[in-house]
């Protein structure tokens, strides 16, 4: 496979501190690429100077070689969970939505099923993931031609998790639910009577002006603006397909937005600045809960409202998100000085198995830089 890494922008000569970070920037990419086998890796940073640089490795269409777009588009995956909860937190500052208020508020006699009951399981337990709510993708696969290609109404998703029971009961562990945020985009349509995407597009999007993120309309299954195509591969070691257009409704409030890495950069430092939420409202949202520790996770990381906090191996932590969907993987990270960095990769199941802590590590590497 032919190498192409590009930086956007001459680093200064005195920038020594900046030239080691692109350095390394540059070398993680490559190694995702020539290691791990990612056909793309994109990359935007923001240091303590403020100025965002991007980076790209690999090629960005395996059938046509062509290059990267620079800061391309990518679907953002989970990462559309920080808008999401940014809105439902922007309700509560507006006194629309009450956190430790039940779902049957907001949505009366809509959450019923196996040991799941509405008025057990209050909003702040959707946002935090300890709902115990059955993720509806365990039990759909967005990989198979049929369902990639189909339109899911954010009930019909509800409808599929509530065929299932209970994990645990409300609040007693944590388990990562996308049921969760499809309830969360209903209440956010209830508390408001508006649809979910023009909620999200006002009050984060063109509020802080992401200029080339957006929540992809009905039927709109491509991919606006230049972007590297996305793939998938069957297991690691299988041949990639090109999996770039889909319906992704399936992800809805819980995945479906586009943007590129240097806005999700504008859009996690826009929230640790202040500049998307009331004081008492952030707070909220950084407030966390453990959870429990996986193979390939650095240990320590804990959820709050809509965002990761995750220790970085120099002290401190930066919080942000990821997102894994059909073709694409992206990870974010932000701290409270200023620095910022997001990695996406064009494959959402990684070529090789250690592809997934490499784009981990290399996030960590960049902020410690």
């Amino acid at each position: 496979m032919t190498l192409a890494l590009a930086a956007a922008g001459t680093l200064p000569s005195s920038a020594a501190q900046d030239r080691r970070s692109g350095d390394v920037v540059g070398k993680g990419l490559e190694r995702l690429v020539r290691e791990d086998r990612f056909p793309a890796a994109l990359a935007a940073t923001v240091g303590r100077d403020g100025r965002t640089r991007n980076y790209t490795a690999g090629v960005g269409d395996l059938r046509t070689g062509a290059k990267v777009p620079v800061d391309g588009q990518v679907r953002a995956g989970s990462n559309t969970k920080a808008f999401t909860a940014t809105v439902v937190l922007q309700l509560v500052g507006e006194g629309k939505v009450v956190l430790d208020a039940p779902v049957e508020r907001y949505l009366p006699k809509l959450v019923r099923g196996k040991g799941i009951d509405g008025r057990r399981i209050t909003v702040r337990q959707l946002l935090q993931h300890t709902s115990g709510l059955p993720n509806y993708t365990d039990f759909i696969s967005a990989l198979n031609g049929e369902v990639r290609h189909t339109y899911f109404q954010p009930r019909a998703l509800l409808d599929i998790a509530l065929e299932h029971k209970a994990l645990f009961a409300p609040g007693a562990k944590w388990s990562y639910s996308n049921t969760n945020y499809v309830l969360a985009g209903l209440i956010i349509e209830k508390a408001t009577g508006r649809p979910l995407a023009e909620q999200i597009t006002r009050r984060v999007i063109e509020r802080i002006g992401l200029r080339h993120t957006y929540f992809p309309g009905v039927g709109d299954k491509g991919i606006r603006e230049p972007h590297p195509r996305g793939y998938f591969a069957a297991k690691p070691g299988a041949p990639l397909e090109d999996v770039t257009e889909m319906d992704p409704s399936w992800g809805w409030a819980a995945g479906q937005i586009i943007s590129t890495p240097s806005d999700l950069n504008r859009l996690f430092a826009a929230l640790l600045g202040g500049k998307l939420l009331k004081p008492a409202q952030l707070a909220e949202m950084r407030t966390t809960v453990k959870i429990p520790d996986r193979a390939g996770a650095r240990s320590g990381i804990r959820f709050g409202l809509g965002i990761f906090s995750t220790p970085l191996s120099c002290g401190g932590v930066m919080w942000g998100h990821g997102g894994d969907i059909t073709g694409y993987a992206t990870l974010s990270g932000a701290t409270e000085d200023g620095r910022a960095v997001a990695i996406a990769v064009t494959a959402m199941t990684a070529p090789t198995e250690r592809g997934p802590d490499h784009v981990q590590a290399l996030l960590d590497g960049v902020m410690c830089e």
